[in-house]
């Protein structure tokens, strides 16, 4: 049978430094998500920033736009 879970926290951990936290503090953050696209190194290499990587991807939208 598996073994009961327990409710106290391990003997590591300094339950005083624990008290204080704030409930839902990253709630919004957590709720609008995120956008995150993993480049391969050879894109990366091309395009070295955010802003390099907008950039080419909003001029390829222009160019679709225009056909």
């Amino acid at each position: 049978m598996a073994e009961e879970p327990q409710d106290d926290p391990r003997p590591e951990y300094d339950v005083s430094q624990l008290k204080g936290g704030v409930r839902g503090k990253y709630l919004d953050r957590y709720r609008a998500g995120t956008n995150l696209a993993l480049l391969a190194a050879d894109v990366r290499a091309a395009f070295p920033t955010d802003e390099a990587v907008n950039d080419a991807l909003r001029s390829l939208m222009r160019k679709q736009d225009a056909r």
